[in-house]
């Protein structure tokens, strides 16, 4: 053997990885790792701050308003996914009528957070719950079938806020064409002394977005709050 050969090499840097190269292999750089995109998981600890929403609903239902708190825990910070996640929830009102299964919704609804995994499913789960006394209509004529659809509305619209629910927009010409519809029935609502500016009285509630406004236009019922049409 060379002088060169028989060398010993002085390993500074601690082992941690190791591999037999054969004589006819060429020697490779190492590539640097790209970092792991960490989940939401259980075994994930609160920190001591997290970023919070708060969003207040007032029903027919009761004088007094809830005030409904969401608190994110922000995961993978400074990266490219960075990616915020529902941790906890909380809400509160001066009504303890309601007080009790409250405060088990928000027990629930927070440990299914901190369990990790997809929990969009909740939206659907929740806005799907029927009151049998018959649910409330909202201003504006938006149908509620209950309460705790009107919270998990609440969820839907912070999951949309934080990038995990995708939201459905209209196209810029359908927008136009509901807006110069309404503009048409609301101009006729002042002619005739009337200028509450909601929805015409005759409409009907729309089955995709619960709000008394599908009216008959072009031979098609259509829904000037939302745009659906039964002609597509």
């Amino acid at each position: 053997m060379s002088e060169a050969e028989n060398m010993a090499i002085k390993i500074s840097k601690r082992i941690v990885d190791y591999k037999v190269q054969k004589d006819d292999e060429p020697a490779a750089a190492a590539a640097p790792k790209a970092p792991e995109k960490e989940l939401m998981h259980e075994d994930i600890e609160r920190p001591e701050e997290l970023r919070g929403y708060t969003y207040k609903i007032k029903t027919p239902l009761t004088d007094h308003a809830l005030y409904i708190t969401i608190n994110n825990i922000v995961l993978n910070l400074g990266t490219e996914h960075e990616q915020e996640y529902p941790f906890e929830i909380f809400i509160n009102s001066k009504n303890m009528e309601h007080f009790q299964w409250v405060l088990a919704l928000t027990r629930v609804l927070s440990a299914v957070f901190r369990k990790g995994g997809d929990a969009t499913f909740l939206v659907d789960e929740m806005k799907q719950v029927f009151d049998p006394q018959g649910g409330y209509f909202k201003k504006g004529g938006r149908f509620m079938p209950s309460l705790v659809a009107e919270i998990g509305e609440v969820l839907e619209t912070h999951m949309k806020k934080i990038g995990l629910i995708e939201d459905e927009e209209l196209s810029a010409t359908h927008q136009a064409m509901l807006a110069e519809k309404r503009a048409e029935f609301e101009n006729k609502e002042i002619l005739e002394g009337k200028d509450d500016n909601s929805y015409p009285p005759n409409a009907q509630l729309c089955k995709k977005c619960n709000t008394k406004a599908a009216i008959m236009m072009d031979g098609c019922m259509t829904c000037l709050a939302c745009g659906e049409s039964k002609c597509g």
